[in-house]
């Protein structure tokens, strides 16, 4: 099979959970059991850091990977989704995984991995832990997929877990009330293993965690208690800068509001892994928040596409990040803004929609997806809330209506879903 071919059967044989929704979702961890023993346990063969959460998880795993490879760490990096390249999940100190070693990974392995049926997700984490083992990586930061308890990365043994905050989202799966979706993703709390709590949450959320934590002796740590002087403001050029304890003027690369609260989750887990023996001089996180996109090859976090008219795109998909994306648009200076707006069909909409500007100028669109909501249903629930606009069957095509629309000192906001994001890039980039 080529490249292409091998994708593709990739996703016919293993639906994604991503693209598709609830039909390819197989929660519990008997495949990736089977699959790790096929593989002979490939994880075991270096270190690795989990991090899951409901937000930021992404971002706290791409900053995490960039600090550890300026330490001088040979970095795995297993995240999902990916925007516009599937090798975009497995990276190895910021360079995607070969072509050649998904194809050898398939046609070698096929008919091992075939009669465990796995879905696409539990697939891909195999993949991804052979590679990092075959390129002797020194550790590998594993974000979670969907959850915690039952996802299929939920086999390794960390030196360190993180959980960034929760929200609602994938309610279907976790539970409707927040304690019920902490509990789910409080289960990658290892025993013995330090955790890290970026935001603690209500009083419930927050004693979830810390009995789930007493429950199998790990050194639990609350970001906003470690680092309680930490400070944030945005500097003239757009850079977020944060002040913390022993961590002073740093820069951060990434300019999204809900940066912040992931800064201080980040600075909290580099002194416990300082504490747990990793070397990280200071110099390495300065460098690391700094330049982070150029280092892991992130996207999508509040990303500038174009300068006149300003273009900016954002994955946040639930009202927990839009309510920061909402926030950071009524900072922006623009003339008018204009929403090139789709979400996905499984999501809670209400929330999102009653968080979003009224006075701006809407284009409803949906992705290229299974999963992605009608353009026309969305536009209709919207018109409830107050926003109004056109619907385009396309993000292309919503795009190209905007920028005709739009004059150069407007604002052209591009989101809704990390799907929306994934047909938006390759038209800038």
């Amino acid at each position: 099979m080529t490249y292409d071919e091998t994708i593709d059967y990739l996703y016919r044989q293993m639906p994604e959970y991503q693209r598709i929704g609830d039909k390819a979702y197989k929660p519990g961890l008997d495949n990736s059991l089977a699959l790790d023993e096929i593989f002979d346990h490939p994880h075991q063969r270096y270190k690795t850091i989990h991090v899951g959460g409901t937000n930021g998880k992404g971002s706290v795993s791409h900053l995490l990977a960039a600090i550890l490879q300026e330490s001088g760490y040979k970095v795995g990096l297993y995240t999902s989704p990916h925007l516009i390249d599937f090798r975009e999940r497995i990276r190895v100190n910021g360079e995607m995984i070969s072509r050649e070693f998904v194809m050898d990974f398939v046609e070698h392995y096929r008919e091992q991995f075939e009669p465990v049926m796995p879905s696409f997700f539990e697939l891909t984490m195999e993949m991804a832990f052979l590679y990092f083992a075959q390129r002797e990586v020194d550790v590998a930061v594993i974000e979670v997929g969907l959850g915690g308890r039952l996802d299929s990365t939920n086999i390794i043994s960390p030196d360190l877990s993180i959980i960034t905050n929760i929200g609602f989202d994938h309610m279907k799966q976790l539970g409707n009330t927040l304690p019920k979706i902490a509990a789910e993703k409080a289960g990658i709390i290892k025993a013995y293993t330090p955790v890290v709590i970026g935001e603690a949450g209500n009083t419930e959320v927050t004693q979830v965690f810390i009995d789930k934590a007493q429950s199998v002796n790990a050194p639990i740590v609350f970001a906003e208690l470690y680092m309680n002087n930490f400070k944030a403001e945005k500097c003239e050029s757009g850079w977020l800068l944060f002040h913390a304890d022993g961590y002073p003027d740093v820069k951060s690369e990434l300019r999204g509001l809900a940066q912040d609260k992931n800064a201080r989750t980040v600075l909290t887990a580099v002194e416990v892994l300082l504490e747990t023996g990793y070397v990280i001089p200071k110099v390495a996180v300065y460098k690391g928040f700094a330049n982070v996109t150029s280092i892991t090859g992130l996207m999508g976090r509040w990303q500038q596409l174009q300068t006149s008219p300003k273009i900016i795109c954002d994955i946040a998909h639930n009202a927990h990040g839009i309510r920061y994306v909402a926030e950071q648009l009524q900072s922006e200076n623009f003339n008018r803004l204009h929403m090139v707006f789709g979400m996905a069909n499984d999501k809670d909409i209400d929330p999102v929609l009653s968080l979003l500007p009224r006075d701006a100028v809407y284009y409803f669109t949906k992705a290229s997806v299974e999963r992605a909501l009608d353009e026309k249903t969305l536009a209709q629930q919207a018109e409830t809330y107050g926003l109004k606009g056109n619907n385009f069957g396309t993000v292309t095509k919503a795009i190209e209506a905007a920028k005709e629309n739009a004059d150069k000192n407007d604002l052209i906001f591009i989101g809704g879903s990390s799907f929306i994001v994934a047909d938006a890039l390759p038209l800038f980039i």
